[in-house]
């Protein structure tokens, strides 16, 4: 971190922020779905519909500030402010955190943080993906589930993390640095 500025601190604090506030929302959302969903019998599919959002601090950082570390530290500070914020499940958002911010890093690791393209956010997404099903599969209990059903999830979390975090984080960022408030990042001189 000794070649990060304050300004690239700052904006990832707030980009924290925005999302813990989102991640907050999404459970909720995701406790909804599952309640729709339990009489078919699928309520464990309530959260994988809409999981990639839990991954786009990790990868709108990673592609705007262009950095060793943006994702894993976005993803790791929106899952504590998320916690502070009163998430449900409490202190274990952090590692789901940290997983998920891993996850992001390898994907941009992959071209030595020099190569920031589609593919590139969309193999973040997937990072992010792997990461937190190994996660879950130990923390949520995933081995009681058939391998039916935990394929299904793990294509349904995929699809997620790819549409969130790959595709509508880009177009976000892109559109972003268009109206010139990244002009002072990567991304915006890009």
């Amino acid at each position: 971190m000794k070649n990060w500025k304050l300004k690239d601190v700052v904006f990832l604090s707030l980009l924290a922020v925005v999302f813990a506030v989102i991640y907050l929302g999404a459970v909720y959302l995701a406790v909804f779905l599952s309640a729709l969903l339990t009489p078919l019998g699928l309520a464990p599919l309530g959260n994988e519909f809409i999981f990639g959002i839990w991954f786009m601090a990790a990868t709108l950082a990673g592609y705007i500030l262009r950095r060793p570390g943006a994702a894993i530290l976005a993803e790791t500070l929106a899952a504590l402010l998320e916690v502070l914020m009163g998430n449900m499940y409490g202190p274990l958002v952090l590692v789901s955190g940290l997983a998920q911010g891993l996850g992001a890093e390898a994907g941009f690791a992959v071209w030595g943080y020099r190569r920031y393209t589609l593919a590139t956010m969309c193999l973040a997404a997937v990072g992010c993906c792997v990461t937190s099903f190994v996660w879950g599969f130990f923390r949520s209990g995933f081995s009681n589930l058939s391998m039916g059903l935990l394929a299904v999830m793990f294509a349904i979390r995929l699809a997620s993390s790819v549409a969130f975090a790959g595709f509508l984080a880009k177009a976000a960022a892109d559109r972003l640095a268009a109206t010139g408030l990244l002009k002072s990042y990567p991304l915006g001189r890009g």
